[in-house]
């Protein structure tokens, strides 16, 4: 998931993704605990769309807090 996509969500979207993303973390982690994970890459792509997702939030956020 690229920065663009992640830009186009809705709050509210987002925070579902971010929910999805950390369990698919713990998910990959469990496997490659294991051994059974074919990609270990993929861990790494997770924790970056996991702090894509927190970065735009926390943008998000802080132009609320501007506005007041």
């Amino acid at each position: 998931m690229n920065i663009s996509e992640i830009r186009e969500m809705s709050s509210t979207q987002l925070n579902k993704e971010l929910m999805e993303q950390k369990k698919a973390l713990f998910n990959l982690r469990f496997q490659h605990s294991i051994n059974q994970l074919d990609n270990p890459m993929k861990l790494t792509e997770t924790k970056k769309t996991i702090a894509r997702i927190l970065t735009v939030l926390r943008e998000r956020q802080n132009e609320t807090s501007d506005a007041e």
